[in-house]
């Protein structure tokens, strides 16, 4: 099952699969895990060892990042009014992880 926590002093969401994609597969992961109803992706961007889904939830923006060295994955806010609402995409996430 996938975890997430919400750093609140950070604003950040860090997400802890069961099982971490591979790097390769972390385009097809973020899509299915951001596959909600409220939310849209925007674009994917492939670095060599880190990738990003940018997408809107609320008409607000939020990065979904992996980075494979750490092997980390987290979302970040874009912006003051994306930090506002990071706890309610917190909570629409969780709801989602559940059904």
């Amino acid at each position: 099952m996938t975890a997430i926590t919400y750093l609140e002093d950070t604003n950040v969401l860090v997400i802890t699969p069961t099982l971490l994609p591979h790097s390769d597969d972390f385009k097809l992961w973020g899509e299915v895990f951001l596959a909600i109803e409220s939310v849209k992706t925007i674009e994917f961007n492939q670095g060599a060892d880190r990738h990003q889904w940018r997408f809107e939830f609320k008409r607000q923006t939020y990065n979904l990042n992996y980075e494979h060295y750490s092997e980390s994955i987290w979302i970040s806010p874009e912006g003051i009014d994306a930090t506002a609402l990071i706890a309610h995409l917190h909570k629409v996430i969780s709801t989602n992880l559940q059904q």
